[in-house]
């Protein structure tokens, strides 16, 4: 099964955290934030959303920053994803 999102969604994959610090302390799962930064998987069309015409800023494979507690989780063969408007999208990571 294949995830195609519609009109201005846009289906992410969430960047495993780190397990250890830049000093090479290793974090308990209970230490650890939760990950903000996240692979684009697919995008969709754009379009007119609410009356306003939607051009897709991001494209598949970018690794972008995420509003904490947006979008709609997803299991699809076995992974998940998150499906978030895109101006839920904070930033581009480049």
């Amino acid at each position: 099964m294949k995830l195609r999102p519609l009109a201005d969604r846009v289906v992410i994959k969430m960047v495993e955290a780190e397990e250890t610090t830049k000093s090479g302390i290793i974090l308990t799962g209970s230490a650890k934030e939760k990950p903000q930064v996240a692979e684009v998987v697919a995008v969709g069309p754009g379009g007119n959303v609410d009356g306003k015409e939607i051009t897709t800023e991001v494209k598949v494979g970018d690794k972008v920053i995420t509003s904490k507690y947006s979008g709609t989780e997803v299991k699809c063969d076995g992974e998940e994803y998150i499906v978030v408007r895109q101006n839920d999208i904070l930033a581009i990571v480049e």
